[in-house]
């Protein structure tokens, strides 16, 4: 395994956590570094002063106990405004700043932010050339999320990159759809291997990474320096440790013990309710207990009646019960069926207790 650095840190392997709004929090984040994660960006922070304070950004923002590196990604419109957040998220901790230009949501292209910013290649450098300039006297490197481009007929990363790569960034990751695409169709390879073939800086390539055989296929295809995994961790944070193992031997490591997953789940409850509180923690949570359960022996009942329950206590019990009751029917988890994780499909197989 070839060893990948981001300025001076160098990073434990090729398999890297995506940063999904909502999703990669702090305890999230923590969860994935812990079962194999090579890195991890935090979901994206607003570049605007005005939000830096309200509890939102600030939990974003919170990496306390986080191991490093810390990478923040900061998303916005204005060149001078995101030099700015960059300075103020290295003041707190980051010690690699991420440029948003793959996010895809209507709230934030509608705005020019995100992947929009890929329609104004102009704007896009000047953001970029800012956030350099404020993050190079520091030290700390920049990087940059992407698409392939606006629309099919508006495939621009290639001449981004090179821009990137000119004013000072030091890895670029590109998902290997259009902002038009959403999340929708097939992930296509062929502009990220061509993003790779034009600069010397580390590519990373993202979209519809769902197994060990995947994210070979994709590293081998694309000639990428590592790939970015985002929905099929959802629910399954321990697909990173099952691909270092591949890389490694060439066997799969056999599926988590479903004890072993209750402990996990439930260690990742308590440090979700310690950053969201009671009220808010609760509510959250119900979106990483579903991912769990929604494919196992009884799991869309259980989900139903656990979206119920508005007490972190409860939820924790509850989980636990169910996790108790799927381990006196089967010692494993299920093993999950190569490359059937497309577009957000999941499709499971029992394996021997």
């Amino acid at each position: 395994m070839v060893q990948m650095n981001i300025g001076p840190f160098a990073l434990a392997n090729p398999f890297f956590v995506a940063p999904m709004a909502g999703v990669t929090d702090r305890p999230f984040r923590q969860l994935c570094k812990k079962l194999g994660a090579g890195y991890a960006v935090s979901e994206m922070v607003t570049s605007r002063p005005d939000l830096w304070n309200t509890p939102k950004t600030a939990r974003r923002a919170n990496h306390d106990g986080e191991p490093g590196p810390i990478a923040v990604q900061i998303a916005g419109t204005e060149a001078a405004m995101m030099g700015e957040a960059a300075a103020y998220n290295i003041d707190r901790g980051a010690q690699i700043i991420d440029i948003n230009m793959g996010c895809p949501a209507k709230k934030v292209c509608n705005k020019w932010a995100g992947s929009a910013l890929m329609q104004d290649e102009a704007l896009a450098l000047r953001i970029i050339e800012a956030v350099v300039g404020a993050c190079a006297p520091r030290g700390v490197p920049v990087t940059l999320k992407m698409r392939t481009g606006w629309c099919q007929s508006e495939k621009n990363a290639v001449v981004l990159a090179r821009a990137a790569e000119q004013a000072g960034v030091q890895m670029i990751t590109v998902h290997g759809r259009t902002r038009e695409q959403g999340y929708k169709g097939q992930a296509e390879y062929d502009t990220i291997a061509a993003v790779k073939a034009a600069v010397r800086v580390p590519v990373v390539a993202n979209g519809d990474i769902d197994s060990p055989e995947k994210a070979l296929e994709v590293l081998a295809a694309t000639q990428a320096d590592a790939v970015m995994i985002g929905r099929a961790a959802q629910g399954r944070p321990w697909i990173f440790r099952e691909m270092v193992h591949f890389m490694a031997t060439g066997q799969h490591l056999a599926p988590p013990l479903v004890g072993e997953v209750k402990h996990l789940l439930l260690d990742h409850l308590q440090d979700h309710y310690a950053l969201y509180g009671e009220f808010s923690g609760v509510r959250t949570a119900r979106k990483h207990i579903g991912w769990y359960v929604k494919t196992l022996p009884g799991g869309e009942d259980f989900r139903a009646r656990m979206n119920l329950i508005e007490d972190c206590g409860q939820q924790t019990l509850a989980v636990a019960d169910f996790f108790d009751t799927l381990n006196a029917q089967m010692d494993r988890m299920p093993a999950v069926v190569a490359n059937a994780l497309n577009m957000g499909r999941e499709t499971y197989m029992e394996t021997p207790a």
